[in-house]
């Protein structure tokens, strides 16, 4: 596996020797002071260019990074379409386990990496057209406090489509199921889950993508306890997932609601616990729910 050092002198000298490339900068988790770093680690490049054309007219320019595993071209896809036409990332995985992701952007109005995103670094300006930029920071996507609207919202998607999954489960729609526990009952979970993290730390970190880092900054029991959530896909696992994520929910918005000065929707609740519980006891073809 190439070096660090091996990777940042490629990277620079491939700038450096074309001048259609003004400026490079680096941004990512690689910038991030706060996070260790590992071989798993990508490098997120941007070069500055002075057009795309030429770069686009034949792909085969990036050769010169390394052997690929595989690449993907996000903006030239077909199931991805691009939402406009000043940049071009090439994502590559290389065979020695390394991986660029690397975007050519048009160089435009170099002031907007003033704020566009904090945890950025400038490896080469062959112009000094980039203004001094702080030193990185994660800031951007440390964990915010709620207001009392959106708290609510929370807590109302939450319980809303927890029906959703039940009647997928009683009708033996295991995909259909899953799908509302996994894409938006467990999403709302985590978000409240991360509100408490924030609470812990005077919402002065990231759980990172995904809520990668959450584990660090919940409870042992609540930690558990939203990994039981993941359920084994049988139907009677998928039922334990759900009560585990009702019970966590709860647990973890009343503690919320109380550190923000919010209200909790028992009643939404008490009504939809019961109703769940009671779907998961209704014999399967029963005519009449209730």
């Amino acid at each position: 596996m190439r070096s660090e050092q091996d990777m940042m002198d490629l990277i620079l000298n491939v700038a450096r020797r074309d001048d259609r490339i003004r400026a490079v900068v680096m941004n990512g988790s690689r910038v991030n002071p706060r996070v260790t770093k590992d071989i798993f680690q990508d490098y997120d490049i941007v070069y500055l260019v002075t057009e795309l054309d030429s770069f686009l007219v034949d792909h085969t320019w990036v050769d010169v990074f390394g052997e690929r595993m595989i690449m993907q071209k996000p903006d030239d896809m077909a199931m991805f379409p691009s939402e406009g036409a000043e940049s071009f990332a090439y994502l590559m995985q290389f065979i020695d386990g390394n991986r660029i992701d690397l975007t050519l952007e048009l160089l435009g109005d170099t002031r907007v990496y003033h704020n566009d995103d904090k945890l950025t670094v400038v490896l080469l300006d062959k112009d000094n057209r980039i203004p001094a930029i702080p030193a990185p920071t994660d800031e951007d996507y440390w964990v915010k406090p709620p207001s009392a609207e959106f708290f609510a919202d929370c807590c109302n998607e939450f319980w809303w489509v927890a029906t959703y999954v039940a009647k997928g489960l009683w009708r033996r729609e295991i995909l259909y199921a899953r799908a509302h526990l996994d894409q938006h009952v467990r999403p709302m979970l985590i978000q409240m889950l991360e509100w408490y993290a924030g609470i812990q730390t005077d919402f002065s970190l990231s759980t990172g993508k995904f809520g990668k880092y959450m584990e660090k900054y919940l409870p042992t029991e609540s930690w558990q306890a939203l990994l039981a959530t993941y359920g084994d896909g049988s139907y009677e696992g998928t039922w334990q997932a759900l009560f585990v994520a009702c019970d966590l929910f709860r647990d973890t918005g009343q503690t919320v609601s109380v550190h923000l000065g919010y209200q909790y929707p028992s009643g939404d609740d008490k009504r939809v616990t019961a109703h769940l519980r009671h779907v998961y006891e209704l014999p399967w073809g029963a005519t009449k729910m209730y």
